[in-house]
């Protein structure tokens, strides 16, 4: 018997110009710069899949993967794009001085590393909830656990990042 993952696999090469055409259905105008993005994304979880249980349909399987891949990559490019729109992050009473500019930039890079080094699903539960906007109830439904297990999850991601931030 094949695994979830190899059937998931040769499935994803079969199907991979209609995986594309939704994914750009989904994403848009700007489709085309980010779906093989997203198909690659769709690759790097159906090689992560498990054999238990055994999935019943996997062309529905992975179609509903990169729909929800290509949703999430929409709502980040949306986010990123609003932050990009607002040009200007303090009001010109707020103007950082140079040493406060370095300070800060030092303290953002100590965030995102220890971001990028925080375990999985704790990583997972944190880019959903903070950076793609899920309530915690949805980031649960998501990821198949209950929302204290999202609200735990979160709880230890903040706190080493506090302890990141602090430089400590």
């Amino acid at each position: 018997m094949q695994s979830n993952a190899s059937t998931l696999t040769e499935l994803l090469i079969r199907e991979r110009p209609a995986l594309l055409r939704l994914v750009r259905q989904i994403l848009g105008s700007a489709g085309d710069s980010g779906a093989d993005d997203v198909i690659q994304g769709v690759w790097f979880k159906v090689r992560g899949v498990g054999n238990e249980p055994v999935i019943g349909n996997p062309r529905a399987y992975l179609y509903r993967l990169a729909s929800n891949l290509a949703t999430d990559h929409g709502r980040e490019r949306t986010r990123r794009l609003r932050l990009q729109a607002e040009n200007h992050l303090w009001g010109a009473d707020e103007v950082l001085s140079t040493e406060e500019q370095v300070m800060a930039q030092d303290e953002l890079a100590r965030v995102l590393a220890a971001a990028e080094h925080l375990p999985e699903p704790t990583r997972s539960m944190f880019r959903l909830n903070r950076l793609q906007g899920l309530t915690q109830p949805q980031v649960a439904q998501r990821m198949g656990v209950s929302v204290t297990t999202v609200e735990n999850h979160l709880r230890l991601a903040l706190q080493r990042l506090a302890w990141a931030r602090s430089g400590t």
